[in-house]
């Protein structure tokens, strides 16, 4: 049976019609923006969720598209068979009416505040270039049209684009003698990227301006929608913008139109015929509250289901963690304190969380209070609301939150865990090594009791946790090969610390896990015991050691306790 291709990465939505690719129809999203008739609409959604591709529906729904020689294309014909086209002519009335303007912002990442600006106005460029054939009517006067052609070419003053859209609209409006719709995608992604950078101040400068003269003060806009991750304040960008309508994750209005309803997921299951594989997906990509929507992650849907198609014994995989901003979540580990980490812990567990809703902060205010960066990892894709109250006393907003699916879950076991341990390998471990080889047990026992304190661990996977964390700290010993899960003589060992020459010292390490403190050391000595029963050296004699010396060590949480035998 042939099935439509799977849309991994196309968000244009004339390409995914025209091509045959398989569509979840999201285009009900137009008639609410109709009815609800709101002037500036700001939709915050984790990435990957979907927003670019509304962006793109909207502008073929609303546009009276042209070519370079002004004739009218018509766009009809990507919405046949659609729910937008069964409503009915009060809605269809709009369909092909408006100019659009469509900028993307994501481009602006780049490593200076004039890179990123010049990528910004390379955008804006092209959107001056796509609608050039407006200059060869007359509806534009001489100083107009000189305008235009500088700024679509880019001989205008840099300082001019930073009001060129408002312009743009106008000479649309004259051209159409209808107002303009303009689209902006990714609102935040120069702003984000700036703050790590450290020009997050010259570039709100940029997008402040920008924004206001084409949202604020634009007598030639009909409505806006903008897109991003985040919410950013009024006072950053949005500076005494009355007509925005901001809509977040906890907003009940237009909750479905991002991402995958359980409806969706179970029809795109049925059509690709991997319903036994429902559960699995559930389980891995469900878990997401938006508004009152039970919300799947798009993205990682249709790439498992792809991939389902090609092996039908495909195991799930979190193909959301290389797609997403991870810059400032990794910050998380730069700063978080043992609280922090034993959150991180918790959640890793599965345990709920309660924090204080912040919904309009600044890039420069994430890191004023771990709290900022919990609401941005809630609001950029990493938690689920559970419930949320506000304290009758105080009047704030508190939240519950817990990883919302194993795919999050993965995440932070991996990614988050792998950031701890990255952090701890970049301190001296040269103690640590030396204590290894002067066979200073207590010493030992220190330098990871300490190191320990810098990572995090959790309850249901102890054993591959110690078992990693101690392969990494002690990788990189000089003179020292350090092999772990190595087949012994009745059995495996769980760490050999073999030196290069076999005129020096092997090592073998077992570890055991406590269940309290009191059995650290009983449980150490039965590691000791186990590398003997087992015979774990004999393949280090075999190898030509002559010497060969034991530790054992045993983990309860963050204490450990380390015995040395030779």
């Amino acid at each position: 049976m042939d099935y439509k291709p799977l849309p991994i990465g196309i968000d244009n939505f004339e390409m995914l019609i025209t091509r045959g690719y398989y569509y979840v129809d999201k285009t009900m999203f137009i008639k609410d923006l109709l009815d609800k008739k709101g002037l500036v609409n700001l939709f915050t959604r984790p990435r990957r969720f979907g927003k670019t591709l509304n962006m793109s529906i909207l502008q073929y729904f609303f546009e009276d598209a042209r070519d370079d020689n002004g004739k009218k294309i018509d766009n009809k014909y990507l919405f046949d068979g659609l729910n937008i086209m069964q409503i009915g002519e009060r809605y269809l009335a709009h369909r092909g009416q408006y100019p659009v303007i469509n900028l993307s912002l994501k481009s602006g990442k780049q490593p200076d505040f004039e890179m990123a600006r010049d990528s910004l106005i390379d955008e804006i460029q092209q959107e001056f270039q796509r609608h050039k054939y407006i200059i060869k009517s007359s509806s534009l006067d001489a100083y107009q049209i000189e305008k235009f052609e500088n700024l679509r070419t880019g001989k205008a003053p840099k300082v001019e684009y930073a009001k060129s859209l408002e312009f743009l609209s106008q000479c649309l409006q004259k051209y159409f003698g209808k107002k303009a719709v303009i689209l902006i995608d990714e609102y935040d992604v120069p702003l984000e990227h700036s703050f790590l950078e450290g020009f997050y101040h010259e570039m709100i400068g940029f997008i402040r301006s920008l924004f206001e003269s084409a949202l604020k003060t634009n007598a030639s806009l009909e409505f806006a929608v903008i897109t991003g991750c985040l919410r950013i304040s009024k006072e950053s960008i949005f500076t005494g913008m009355n007509n925005l309508e901001i809509i977040s994750i906890l907003n009940k209005n237009y909750d479905e139109y991002f991402g995958f309803t359980e409806q969706e997921v179970e029809k795109i299951c049925t059509d690709y015929h991997v319903e036994k594989h429902y559960d699995t997906i559930k389980e891995w990509y469900n878990g997401y509250i938006f508004g009152n929507a039970n919300v799947y992650n798009p993205w990682s849907v249709v790439r498992y289901i792809k991939d389902l198609k090609a092996d039908e014994n495909q195991f799930p995989s979190s193909y959301w963690a290389n797609t997403s901003s991870n810059s400032i979540v990794r910050s998380l580990i730069d700063i978080a304190d043992e609280d922090t980490k034993g959150e991180i812990e918790a959640i890793i567990e599965g345990k709920i969380l309660i924090k204080p809703v912040h919904e309009d902060i600044t890039y420069d205010e994430v890191y004023e209070t771990m709290d900022n960066l919990w609401n941005f990892m809630f609001f950029t894709g990493y938690f689920r609301k559970v419930r949320e109250w506000m304290d009758d006393e105080t009047k704030q907003v508190f939240m519950e939150l817990t990883v919302p699916n194993e795919e999050v879950k993965y995440i932070f076991r991996r990614k988050v865990l792998s950031w701890f341990d990255q952090k701890v390998k970049q301190k001296d471990r040269s103690r640590l090594f030396q204590a290894v080889v002067d066979c200073d047990a207590s010493a030992v026992e220190e330098e990871i009791a300490e190191m320990l304190l810098e990572t995090i661990s959790f309850n249901d996977a102890y054993e591959s946790f110690y078992h990693g964390f101690l392969a990494g700290i002690l990788s990189g010993m000089k003179g020292y090969i350090v092999k772990s899960n190595r087949e012994g003589g009745h059995g495996r060992s769980d760490l050999f610390i073999s030196p290069v020459t076999r005129r020096k010292a092997a090592f073998v390490v077992e570890f055991k896990i406590a269940g309290s403190i009191r059995e650290l050391e009983a449980k150490a000595q039965e590691a000791i015991q186990q590398i003997k029963d087992r015979m774990y050296i004999k393949e280090l004699y075999d190898n030509g050691y002559e010497v060969v010396h034991k530790y054992g060590i045993a983990f309860f949480g963050k204490d450990c306790q380390v015995v040395f035998e030779e």
